[in-house]
């Protein structure tokens, strides 16, 4: 281990949590196509099963960011783990309609924490000049999750029974949280494995990004949460994450239903967007920083970095909706992937401009709180278009519609004078 290098060993685990995170959650789309038969649910059933998860997840989101700023992100992200992975493993006992769709909706109370802690980690353990790059690798084990689960959950699903598959993937889990509760502590100062200068730095770096915080002490939670600019980032992620969703819960049954691919064919075939949604947040991230550093205005650097790339999914999903080709389909849905999570992560980002410390948990949970609505509208919508409205291109070109409205809400109301002055003076961003 490198001196002075341990927040790295942090953020390797916060990659690690995501890659369990997103493997447990695609796993029950990967085998959908089985389970569908298995258990006789309809398109439109397992909609509403695949948005029943958002419920929970939604609440939770920022429910766990603000336990995350009271609590700390260890216990939070140990109490979240421990949770959905009992649940994942649960998942394994499914027998009908109903007992999947209560154990998918309790499931997304325990994975609800995840995001909003891990930004809340992040905001204690980095330096604000790392702030996107950091963002865009931990959450890029989302991605690789999802990559991973095509062919680890659907090959396994194959071989042992799609029972198994879950069980397997839950184990992870609880392995991962003796490593976290090993290494971890909530902050740098609590660690004995950090080093002065290390912890220096990070201090530094973050009582330069608010210098007005202890003068706008008394400026509540309530007061961020319904600033234009948090609800604009609210909708810009409900926009990426309603795409993001469909492509989770939907795109297994699209590959073997619309493009006729078999089992095995589309467990691997699954995992090309996913893997180029790994690229997106590592790659979106470091551009995002390399933007910021070069730009005087810091908060419109985050901002184009949110913007852009959704532009450019939407235009991707157009794509998507249109071709038959099972070659093109899969190369617009990557596309569509890499500039989903290329904007994500800078939307996380923005958030460290507007906000500061002591409320970033609780103001990112909120965001995540308004994005996962699309979880629950999103799977539903597409199982009712496939099976009513015309199939799978009518609910992608929805989905083409829905980040052209994000674009705007981030470009329209993330206004470029409202990040630090404005929280200096309590006036509205």
């Amino acid at each position: 281990m490198m001196s002075g290098k341990f927040r790295f060993t942090v953020a390797g685990l916060l990659f690690a949590a995501g890659m369990i995170n997103y493997m447990d959650r695609a796993a029950l789309g990967v085998v959908a196509p089985i389970i569908s038969k298995q258990l006789s649910l309809s398109p439109s059933q397992l909609g509403v099963i695949f948005s029943s998860f958002f419920v929970g997840y939604s609440i939770f989101s920022f429910v766990g960011g603000h336990l995350a700023d009271r609590f700390g992100p260890v216990r939070v992200f140990s109490w979240s783990m421990g949770v959905w992975s009992l649940l994942c493993g649960m998942t394994a006992g499914a027998v009908g309609f109903v007992s999947l769709f209560i154990l998918r909706a309790l499931f997304g109370f325990g994975e609800g924490p995840m995001n909003s802690t891990t930004n809340r980690a992040i905001t204690n353990w980095f330096p604000r000049e790392e702030t996107s790059s950091m963002i865009g690798f931990t959450f890029s084990g989302q991605t690789l999750g999802n990559a991973l689960a095509g062919p680890l959950v659907g090959l396994v699903a194959i071989a042992f029974g799609w029972r198994v598959s879950f069980i397997a993937i839950a184990a992870l889990g609880f392995l991962w949280i003796v490593v976290w509760r090993f290494f971890v502590t909530d902050t740098p100062a609590q660690s004995r494995r950090v080093s002065r200068p290390e912890r220096e730095l990070i201090e530094r770096s973050r009582s330069v990004a608010h210098p007005s915080e202890q003068g706008a002490s008394g400026t509540t939670l309530r007061t961020y949460l319904f600033r234009r600019s948090t609800l604009a980032l609210g909708v810009g992620l409900f926009a990426v994450n309603y795409t993001l969703f469909i492509f989770i819960s939907w795109l297994p049954s699209y590959f073997t239903n619309a493009l006729h691919m078999d089992l095995k064919s589309m467990s691997l075939m699954t995992a090309i967007p996913w893997a180029c949604g790994t690229i997106g947040y590592f790659g979106g991230g470091l551009a995002g920083d390399a933007l910021f550093k070069r730009m005087e205005n810091k908060l419109l650097a985050r901002k184009l970095a949110a913007v852009v790339p959704l532009a450019v999914s939407g235009l991707a999903m157009v794509a998507v909706s249109i071709v038959s080709s099972p070659a093109l389909a899969v190369t617009f849905v990557a596309a569509a992937v890499l500039f989903l999570t290329a904007s994500s992560q800078a939307v996380w980002a923005v958030v460290h401009e507007l906000v500061p410390g002591r409320h970033l948990g609780g103001v990112s949970g909120f965001v995540h709180l308004m994005s996962n609505i699309s979880g629950i509208v999103g799977p539903t919508v597409t199982g009712f278009a496939v099976e009513y409205f015309g199939g799978y291109s009518s609910g992608f070109a929805l989905g083409a519609t829905i980040d052209l409205i994000g674009v705007l809400a981030m470009a329209l109301f993330v206004r470029s004078n409202g990040g630090i002055r404005a929280i200096a003076s309590g006036s509205a961003a």
